[in-house]
């Protein structure tokens, strides 16, 4: 824990060091020049004060973990009664490279009702244990048991890493779990990297994307991270299984909730980009709401569909289930076309995983061309309608 050391001795004038704090953190006491609970650790006081008046002192005490006990890499098989979350997939293969590096297993954690059968497919995926609880109490997801169900997990198998997709549950019991565990989380994770004494080198996006942080928990197991879907890459599935599943039990008591899930109503069946094959992108370069429709109609054409950048969804000229980026959504089509979109890293960030991209812009120094395969310097007003043309002479509509 950091703290402030004064020194009396070295203080010549008093309030002259008090007036140097803005949070108003040093006070005169007894006559004495003490520091209280306003302080921010700025160290200001420490930079612009007499010499050696204020000392910085952290006395950190590093927790000892004996990292023999904690092994493998874990990930939680998100689904919807028994249907597997596709980013489950992607997080297997992403643990089978990581477990590769040290010579350990992978783990699956499947909890829910009725789900015996449907851990089966897991197997296919080359994970090496799936392990599964199998009652009525997790039959919809409360975050107590499902909680309850994870420590219980942990606390058995004891993970040295656990890969959790940043789906709407997933958001929710990353975070609970690594309280529970008192251990760290990072978030949104775009590349993670194992180092051969079990580390795990967490890798997102900081800043509004403006620097990537690399991000350690050396001193505490398991090492947690959430992955958004189309981020990894997922393994072919195999025709045959390998693996075992492994049927877990728990102490009744423990699944025990405080919420009731009075019902559950169907949410009507959507598109989402996220499965697109093409998407055809608005950004900035869009001068009136009306002119979406000239996007709209290159993307029927495609196959696919519209999405925007955040300026898009922000003006309200677009919902923003359709906006692609850190604050949006990650895509991974085939084909994706920007007209007008400059290229924010935050924008790249959500699509640069892209097959082929294919990006049109005014601007020759527009960041978007240092992400695409091809480059169209324009005004997308006066190429989209060629480009449609010729797509409609092609197939003779």
């Amino acid at each position: 824990m950091a703290r402030l050391i004064v020194h009396q001795e070295r203080i010549p004038d008093h309030q002259e060091l008090i007036n140097i704090c803005p949070f108003g953190a040093l006070e005169e006491q007894d006559g004495k020049v003490v520091v209280n609970a306003a302080c921010k650790m700025c160290r200001l006081c420490i930079k612009k004060g007499p010499e050696g008046a204020m000392e910085y002192v952290e006395d950190v005490k590093k927790p000892e973990i004996n990292k023999d006990e904690w092994k493998g890499v874990a990930v939680y098989a998100d689904h919807v009664d028994g249907t597997i979350h596709p980013v489950t997939f992607e997080l297997i293969g992403k643990a089978k490279e990581m477990a590769a590096v040290t010579g350990q297993e992978v783990y699956v954690l499947f909890m829910g009702n009725e789900i015996r059968d449907k851990s089966e497919e897991i197997l296919h995926y080359g994970a090496d244990k799936v392990f599964v609880y199998d009652k009525e109490e997790l039959a919809r997801f409360k975050i107590e048991p499902y909680t309850a169900v994870f420590e219980d997990f942990i606390k058995k198998v004891k993970p040295s890493s656990i890969l959790v997709g940043a789906t709407t549950v997933g958001r929710q019991l990353a975070p609970r779990v690594a309280a529970r565990m008192k251990t760290g989380l990072t978030a949104d994770c775009t590349i993670l990297e194992m180092n051969e004494n079990s580390d795990l080198s967490q890798i997102r996006p900081a800043f509004g994307g403006n620097i990537m942080a690399h991000i350690k928990t050396p001193n505490h197991r398991p090492q947690i991270a959430t992955v958004r879907y189309k981020i990894m890459n997922a393994p072919a599935r195999a025709e045959s299984k390998s693996g075992v599943i492994v049927d877990c039990d728990m102490d009744q008591e423990m699944l025990s909730s405080h919420v009731d899930v009075i019902d559950i109503l169907p949410k009507a069946k959507e598109t989402f980009i996220e499965n697109s094959d093409v998407l055809v992108v608005a950004g900035r370069g869009v001068k009136k709401e009306e002119d979406i429709n000239m996007l709209r109609e290159l993307a029927d054409l495609l196959g696919g569909q519209v999405a925007c950048t955040r300026p898009m969804a922000e003006s309200g000229w677009m919902d923003a289930k359709y906006q692609i980026g850190l604050s949006g959504r990650t895509v991974r089509p085939k084909l994706i076309i920007t007209c007008g979109v400059s290229g924010a890293i935050q924008f790249v960030a959500g699509m640069n995983h892209s097959d082929t991209i294919f990006a049109i812009n005014n601007d020759p120094k527009a960041p978007i061309f240092k992400s695409a395969h091809y480059c169209l310097v324009g005004d997308f007003y006066d190429i989209l309608p060629k480009l449609i043309a010729k797509i409609k002479e092609k197939e003779g509509v």
